[in-house]
């Protein structure tokens, strides 16, 4: 006989490897390696069993204590662990919750631990969570608001009071699961926990359904809530309401309600993180000799400086004038880019001023203008 291989070396942890490294190791190789899922390969199995019997006594502390200190002699019956004779039946505690991890995984669903002591199951169920939208403008999300949403949702029935029975009556125990709510099935070595298909798990049965409700437990209606909404807030983000989804079933927790933020767009301004960003248009003779202008913020209208020969597409910062941030850390600023406007119709007056003007650029270039033709002339000589 083959001499048995160290269990740590097995799962392929060190000796003082905690518990929940143990299971991951073990899970892995379950997953991988598990009859059901390798078609009756013989060495699979065998590294399956193994690995089994590895997990099934470095989870227990007692078994493990024994197992460091003695090795496999610690562990009787020629050292082995408790697996060949165990997987009927009984309760394996962390290798239990694997297992049931393990079958969930492979039937696409949440699996329950085989063995006889898993109990009733609770009918009580968590309701839905809601989504819903919500429209603010650029100035509510800039400050905060607090606006009202309506939405239709599930409540617990007020006449059945969400058992769904009939006044009078009450619901009887399903006769196929016996009010566990879970049917079970032998599978290779183990007995798998399913969903009792006749109650869906409730583990009773509505023979006199509440009239309200249709033996459903709960009814929808129409609810306006009141929902603050932060300063600071962005375009597509969530907010959530704890407890405002539908109501549970069978005495569970209401689900919750997300309300997703959805920004108007605004006439003057964009958004840049905190930082609002706003284009203000000024003259030729504004952007040349200098020039106070009034323009919009926020918080309304202030007095800004343009210098003296600014160009178009600068861009000028008032400080502290943009969104506030969220958790209250401040306010963004607001940026300001200069368009120097060219116009398209001149009077009489205008017009020979510019040509004036022009006569006199002929011999003194603006400083970019004279830099980028003397780099034209250079390329092309």
């Amino acid at each position: 006989m083959a001499e048995k291989r160290d269990y740590y070396q097995v799962l392929g942890v060190q000796k003082g490897a905690s518990k929940e490294e143990i299971k991951k190791s073990y899970r892995k190789l379950a997953m991988q390696h598990h009859p059901d899922r390798t078609s009756g390969n013989k060495e699979s199995e065998a590294i399956f069993k193994e690995a089994s019997e590895a997990a099934e006594v470095l989870l227990d502390d007692q078994k493990r204590a024994r197992y460091d200190q003695f090795g496999h002699a610690g562990m009787g019956q020629g050292g082995q662990g408790g697996f060949g004779g165990g997987f009927g039946g009984g309760d394996f505690g962390d290798l239990g919750d694997i297992f049931g991890d393990i079958f969930g995984e492979m039937m696409g669903g949440r699996g329950r631990r085989a063995g006889g002591g898993g109990g009733r199951r609770s009918r009580a169920q968590m309701g839905e969570d809601l989504q819903t939208e919500m429209d603010i403008t650029f100035e509510e999300a800039a400050f905060g608001v607090e606006k009202e949403v309506a939405i239709h949702k599930a409540i617990v029935c007020g006449d059945c009071h969400g058992s769904g029975a009939k006044k009078g009556s009450t619901p009887s125990t399903c006769d196929m699961c016996h009010g566990h709510g879970e049917v079970r099935r032998q599978q290779g070595f183990f007995t798998i926990a399913q969903t009792c298909p006749k109650c869906q798990g409730s583990g009773q049965m509505i023979k006199d359904p509440c009239v309200t409700c249709h033996g459903q437990g709960r009814t929808r209606r129409k609810e306006t809530l009141s929902v603050k909404v932060p300063a600071g807030i962005d375009d597509g983000q969530r907010l959530k309401l704890s407890g405002q989804g539908d109501g549970g079933v069978h005495g569970g927790p209401a689900g919750d309600l997300y309300v997703q933020i959805r920004l108007k767009e605004h006439d003057f301004f964009t958004r840049d993180g905190f930082d609002v960003l706003c284009e203000v248009p000024i003259s030729f003779s504004q952007a040349a000799l200098g020039s106070e202008i009034e323009v919009p913020t926020l918080g309304g209208r202030v007095s800004m400086k343009i210098p003296a020969g600014t160009q178009s597409g600068k861009k000028m910062r008032l400080k502290s004038k943009g969104i506030a941030k969220l958790g209250g850390y401040g306010l963004g600023d607001q940026i300001i880019a200069i368009h120097v406007e060219t116009p398209n119709k001149l009077s009489s007056e205008q017009k020979d001023l510019f040509e004036r003007l022009a006569a006199l650029e002929e011999n003194q270039s603006n400083p970019m203008s004279k830099g980028f033709f003397d780099r034209v002339k250079d390329l092309f000589q």
